[in-house]
């Protein structure tokens, strides 16, 4: 399983408004230059995020885009389903049943159990962080989620990350 570079990215975005606080605006080259994307890729990710409610835009010279409400009011699941989608939702089943019109597997799925208690796991933890959270950097992610109880599973793979 992997996030998307849209969903990555669009994140990212966010992250650098909420940085800078809730009056600071960033224009889409400016945002661009910050996170190494091109500017029609900001661009098209910035349109979702503010169709999605997360972020105003003001046009002109002093421009920009700014948090539509307080970092600490996004959570993580929220932007990650604007962005890309849930991975597992009601009509799953309809997306992939293959060559028939309905899944050979409808009436009884083990699939179907595993996935649901995944989407409830991210649910778990990505509904309760907020963009807020993530402002941290990693060994300080890594102790706060220790001390918040969080899934020590989660916790050992952040805090032993092997980033470049």
């Amino acid at each position: 399983m992997k996030l998307s570079a849209q969903e990555e990215y669009g994140l990212r975005c966010l992250l650098q408004m909420a940085t800078r606080g809730e009056s600071s605006s960033l224009s889409i080259p400016e945002i661009s230059r910050a996170e190494g994307l091109s500017v029609p890729n900001v661009a098209k990710l910035m349109r979702i995020l503010r169709l999605g409610g997360f972020v105003h835009s003001v046009r002109g010279q002093a421009g920009g885009y700014t948090l539509a409400r307080p970092a600490t009011d996004i959570t993580v699941v929220s932007v990650l389903e604007v962005l890309g989608g849930r991975l597992y939702g009601p009509r799953f089943c309809d997306r992939h049943s293959g060559l028939q019109s309905s899944c050979s597997h409808i009436g009884d799925c083990g699939l179907r159990t595993l996935w649901s208690a995944l989407q409830t796991a991210i649910e778990s933890v990505l509904g309760k962080m907020t963009l807020q959270d993530l402002i941290r950097d990693e060994k300080s992610m890594g102790e706060w989620m220790s001390s918040r109880g969080g899934n020590p599973i989660l916790v050992n793979a952040i805090q032993s990350a092997d980033v470049h």
